[in-house]
C-alpha cells in the first residue's frame, strides 16, 4: 500500500484570510455608523433644546410687545443682564466659577 502525502491547501489559508478580513471590515463600519448615529442624536437633542429656547424667547417678545413701559424696560434690561452680560455703570459683578 502506497501513502499519499497530501500537500497543503493554500486556496484555504487565503479563504480564512479573506473571511477574517471581512468580517473585520464589517465589524468596524458597524461601530463607526453606530458612532455618528451617537453623534447625530446629540445633535438633534440641541436642536431641539435651541428651538424650545427660541420659542421661550419668543413668547418674551410677544409678551414685551403687549406689555406696559415698565414691564418693556424690564424686560430689555433681563435680556441685557442675561443674553448680553452687561451691567449697570458701578456695579459689581460675580460670577460662580464653580458651575452651580
Amino acid at each position: 500500500m502506497k501513502v499519499i502525502k497530501r500537500k497543503k491547501q493554500r486556496g484555504s489559508l487565503l479563504l480564512k484570510l479573506a473571511i477574517f478580513a471581512f468580517a473585520a471590515y464589517i465589524v468596524f463600519a458597524l461601530v463607526n455608523q453606530q458612532v455618528q448615529i451617537n453623534e447625530k442624536s446629540q445633535e438633534l437633542a440641541d436642536l431641539q433644546e435651541q428651538v424650545e429656547t427660541q420659542k421661550i424667547k419668543n413668547e418674551d417678545m410677544k409678551h414685551a410687545l403687549n406689555a406696559d413701559e415698565e414691564e418693556t424696560k424690564e424686560y430689555i434690561e433681563r435680556v441685557a443682564r442675561e443674553d448680553l452680560d452687561y451691567a449697570k455703570p458701578g456695579e459689581r459683578v460675580f460670577v460662580n466659577i464653580a458651575g452651580d
